[in-house]
């Protein structure tokens, strides 16, 4: 296989307490600036007459084919306070952008080679993954003065297997600190279990459940320098707010499911129509 575990034993113990791990340094200047600038191409590329806007607060808004093809194409989703009354962006559609999905890592060559990767295969392979496939991907802008608040949230709830395996992985290409809309995370809450599951309708997606109430005294801050990789347990409460700093907190954010003896819930908002590749066989 070729691809070695790269997490040490105090590393695994500290995600399996705390349900998020932080690994600095984890992508060069290189790396980044490969990423950034291949966005800022697939960005002057698009046109964006066939709008869609995503929202964390209002699920309804992104019930749409677009979205759901997403799951297989590079697909590009506005800040709901990207347009003014008439409709029209307030400024240049770069500065409007809350994310493009979700298969980055699979049809875009720069994704693609970061994502799948040694590097981090190697964190995967020391999680115990298996035959890990990476279910979707997403460049995320939190965007200055507009970047939206993600709700509280645990990444099974939309990336649903049988049993429960997912992990998300949060890579920071610009620091991300309190002022633009840093992760905050509740320590240990993974263990809890999973509270609800987003569920794709014949009417559209949906919770199951109604989202609990949540002490924000119990969330601590994770602020990163870019090159920081956030390891995310799929149990984790975490959220983000919104950036209402001058200064934009991009990330590159994938997440991976095992296909192991484990199986895609078919309720899931993502229904693929050619299965995804495994990273590896273990």
């Amino acid at each position: 296989m070729g691809i070695t575990g790269t997490l040490s034993s105090d590393q695994l113990d500290s995600f399996n307490s705390q349900g998020y791990l932080v690994i600095e340094s984890f992508a060069n200047p290189e790396d980044i600036e490969s990423m950034m600038k291949r966005m800022n191409k697939l960005l002057d590329d698009f046109d964006y007459t066939n709008v869609s806007v995503f929202s964390t607060k209002n699920q309804r808004k992104v019930t749409d084919d677009y979205f759901y093809q997403s799951a297989e194409n590079i697909s590009f989703f506005f800040e709901e306070k990207a347009f003014g009354d008439d409709g029209s962006l307030k400024q240049p559609k770069q500065l409007s952008i809350n994310k493009v999905g979700h298969a980055l890592h699979e049809l875009d060559p720069v994704f693609k080679g970061f994502s799948s990767s040694e590097k981090c295969s190697g964190l995967l392979l020391s999680l115990g993954y298996k035959k890990p496939v990476i279910i979707q991907s997403m460049y995320i802008f939190k965007q200055p003065g507009i970047g939206g608040e993600v709700v509280p949230h645990q990444d099974n709830s939309f990336l649903y297997t049988e049993p429960t395996t997912c992990t998300g992985m949060w890579l920071a290409l610009e620091d991300a600190t309190l002022l633009n809309g840093c992760l905050w995370a509740i320590p240990g809450s993974h263990k809890n279990g999973l509270v609800r599951r987003f569920l794709r309708g014949e009417n559209g997606v949906y919770f199951d459940q109604p989202s609990p109430s949540y002490d924000q005294k119990d969330f601590v801050p994770i602020e990163v320098k870019a090159g920081s990789m956030v390891l995310i347990h799929g149990d984790l409460i975490h959220q983000s707010f919104e950036n209402q700093s001058l200064k934009s907190r991009h990330a590159y954010s994938w997440h991976v499911v095992d296909t192991d003896g484990c199986k895609w819930a078919p309720e899931n908002w993502i229904r693929r129509k050619v299965e995804p590749e495994p990273l590896y066989v273990s």
